[in-house]
């Protein structure tokens, strides 16, 4: 095996035998899960925007530039692969998911790391992983110092691994160096808490030990987002240069900082061991000696060296991963219906013309249904916040146009002196006999007319609760589908718009009618009218209620004018006594009529009638026949008017209404069903068909990890805590009267 690494590997320290190696005592189940997770959702890139709050468990390496992060991390795998310098070597998140692999015959016995963006592309050589990572750190970020969040995704497959995934973060600095940006601390900062502050991440706090371990940037950052220590794991690297007489003991037993997981000391390999590729192997067995020889730490053997820090890791992140399973699997589950709901939103996409004509026939009809159903109040999508649909039309019916109707007095605008005008009118040179009609059907058709405009205004108040942009029955039975196409939107929108429209015209000609027919027929004989005769009586009654308690002065005057009223009913003499004295005179001489002229006054010269001529008598004149005429016009509106109520409603419902509810697929089809308008009103924007295959993918990537948990959760929930670790060696770390008890 030893033959066949060197032959594939440039770097001579890589063949860490097994045996020697942190991982051969490590026997996890459920980290694969995770690992396998992690592969699942890698091809998304960061799905942090997408689903919100969904944080598979990992471990994030934090620490201070040169704190010896990489040192720690290249001692868990076993190799020399991450890149070295004096300023910031990790400028890109770098998620390493470390796979352990049984050992096998052949090449694929061998180590080996696969980068995301380049995937089935395997890479033997481990400084090759280093100068790829430079490589697409710089594609990223540039040549310079500067940063960014966009991970680098790197899986190395190796029997000397851990099954684990840990992500290392840039190293914290203070002050920018060369082409470094000003805010490159704050930028660092921001990223790290994006990582740590998640609950299922395990914090990996990496301090110096040549440093102020009580003000480590490590701890201080984890201790904001786990105030409590309860997932932070400290490691305190460099103890072997540390200054005489100083040592990190109690850093070790808790006694500084305490955290619930405690800390791991470790030696990493100086400066000059890594330019001189001192192997790994080597640095394990330093490290070893070291805290032998070394009597401050002895008693301390489970919290010193780099095999004790795989094995606490190991154990605390399998317990974690426990711990997070269920409400993992909730959240995979909860995230994949929601996904599923956007999918639907977006609809599928669309390939050949069969399938173009069938969508747009579904949308069609999907929509006229809808405005049924709006019309009919039987829409799912029912409010209970206000009045929607037909509710609104009978609204606009009942509660505006009936009783708007039924508030008009229709002598409101007849005065009296209107109608006796009218009465001298219709009754031409002559003196009125009897109540004329013809002042009466003047009158009433007046009244008539004046239906006609709120009649039609009820009509436009339904027409444009059709069309509403916001509230009305158009936009509201959009279907779902529809809003994928903006042009067929258009032209639905507009083809419906003009329909109803047209609609309009044969409603307003059935109103206009209605109104013409009351007008040109005033049916007297109709059993409601009240009729002349009981006019006449009503009137004589009120008449005299209206004298009683006049002065008598007022009461003789009436008498008078009664008497005069009373005369024009009668049948009077066209000529007077005066009749009779014509007829004598024409039998005078015309001798003796001459001389009467020659002896005749003046002529008497009239005055010419003004412009406007309105009667000369008193306003008592015609008392009966106004109040008659009111009567008989009050009477007879009544009547139309409640025709108009009823018949203007059906007529709007019929033409307009209801005959948009029966033809309105029919227009769409014969409009817009035309194969050569399938590609216009069915084509997407771009954004639509880009969010649609990355919700695609998603959707694909949930159903997998919801199905993974799904095989591996039987078998989990079998297996207790104890019984994963019998392979394990036993380590107390998880209280303080631990660490006292072990440095005894």
């Amino acid at each position: 095996m030893e033959k066949n690494l060197k032959k594939s590997n440039s770097d001579s320290n890589d063949d860490v035998p097994p045996s020697t190696h942190p991982s051969f005592f490590i026997g996890s189940s459920v980290i694969p899960i995770i690992n396998k997770l992690q592969d699942i959702f890698a091809p998304l890139g960061d799905i942090d925007d997408r689903l919100t709050g969904l944080r598979l468990p990992q471990v994030a390496v934090i620490g201070s530039q040169s704190s010896g992060k990489s040192s720690v991390l290249e001692a868990l795998v076993g190799r020399d692969f991450l890149p070295r310098g004096s300023d910031i070597c990790t400028r890109r998140p770098l998620v390493l998911q470390l796979e352990k692999r049984s050992a096998g015959i052949g090449n694929d016995s061998l180590e080996w790391g696969e980068f995301a963006h380049l995937p089935e592309k395997r890479f033997y050589d481990f400084s090759a992983i280093r100068r790829e990572i430079l490589a697409e750190t710089e594609k990223e970020v540039g040549v310079n110092k500067g940063v960014s969040d966009k991970q680098i995704r790197l899986k190395i497959c190796s029997p000397n691994v851990l099954n684990i995934t840990l992500v290392d973060l840039p190293g914290i600095t203070k002050v920018p160096v060369g082409d470094q940006p000003s805010d490159i601390e704050a930028r660092i900062r921001d990223m790290i808490m994006s990582y740590i502050k998640q609950e299922t991440s395990i914090i990996l706090a990496v301090s110096p030990a040549n440093a102020d371990l009580a003000n480590s940037d490590a701890l201080q950052m984890a201790k904001q987002v786990d105030p409590t220590g309860t997932r932070t794991i400290g490691v305190i690297t460099k103890l072997d240069i540390m200054d005489k007489g100083t040592n990190a003991r109690n850093f070790l037993l808790g006694k500084v900082i305490p955290l619930r997981f405690g800390y791991i000391g470790v030696v990493n390999r100086s400066q000059e061991d890594i330019n001189n590729n001192r192997p790994i192997r080597e640095a394990l067995a330093y490290e070893e000696q070291f805290f032998r020889d070394y009597h401050v730490y002895r008693g301390l053997s489970d919290r010193c060296g780099i095999p004790q820090l795989a094995k606490k890791l190991n154990q605390i992140l399998e317990q974690h991963i426990r711990n997070v399973l269920p409400t993992l699997k909730t959240d995979l589950t909860s995230h994949l219906v929601a996904v599923e709901k956007e999918l639907r939103a977006y609809g599928e996409a669309l390939e050949s013309k069969g399938e173009r004509g069938a969508m747009l026939l579904n949308i069609l009809t999907k929509y006229s249904e809808a405005f049924s159903s709006e019309v009919d109040g039987k829409s799912q999508a029912m409010t209970t916040k206000e009045l929607s649909g037909g509710a609104r039309i009978h609204h606009i019916f009942q509660s505006i146009f009936v009783k708007s109707l039924e508030e008009v007095d229709p002598c409101e605008d007849l005065s009296d002196e209107d109608i006796r005008i009218a009465i001298h009118n219709a009754t031409g040179p002559r003196n009125a006999l009897f109540v004329p009609e013809v002042p009466f059907e003047v009158l009433v058709r007046r009244q008539i007319a004046r239906l006609l405009d709120p009649s039609l205004q009820c009509l436009r108040f339904v027409h444009d609760e059709l069309i509403k942009v916001d509230k009305g029955i158009s936009r509201a039975c959009e279907t779902v589908e529809m809003q994928r196409f903006s042009e067929l939107r258009r032209r639905l929108e507009d083809v419906t718009a003009r329909f109803l429209r047209d609609d309009v015209k044969p409603a307003e000609r059935m109103i206009t009618n209605l109104i013409d027919m009351e007008m040109d027929y005033i049916n007297s004989s109709h059993p409601n009218f009240i009729g002349g005769t009981k006019a006449v009586d009503m009137a004589q009654n009120e008449l005299k209620t209206m004298q009683v308690g006049r002065p008598q002065s007022d009461n003789d005057r009436a008498s008078s004018a009664g008497t005069s009223t009373t005369r024009t009913w009668g049948v009077t003499s066209l000529f007077g006594i005066r009749g009779s004295s014509v007829g004598n005179s024409s039998k005078r001489h015309a001798a003796e009529v001459v001389h009467d002229i020659n002896l005749a006054p003046p002529v008497i010269q009239l005055k010419n009638p003004p412009p406007v001529l309105r009667p000369g008598e008193t306003e008592t004149e015609y008392q009966v026949e106004i109040i008659v005429t009111k009567l008989l016009i009050t009477s007879y509106y009544d009547i139309v008017r409640r025709n108009i109520q009823d018949l203007v409603p059906k007529a709007i419902m019929h033409y307009l209404v209801n005959h948009a509810k029966r033809n309105l697929l029919g227009t769409f089809i014969e409009k817009l069903y035309r194969e050569n308008l399938y590609e216009d009103l069915l084509r997407e924007h771009d954004d639509v068909v880009i969010q649609r295959r990355t919700t695609v993918e998603m959707c694909n990537a949930l159903r997998q990890a919801v199905e993974t948990l799904d095989e591996f959760v039987a078998d989990v929930s079998t297996l207790s805590s104890s019984d994963s670790m019998d392979a394990l060696p036993n380590f107390s770390y998880l209280s303080s009267n631990s660490y006292s008890k072990s440095s005894t």
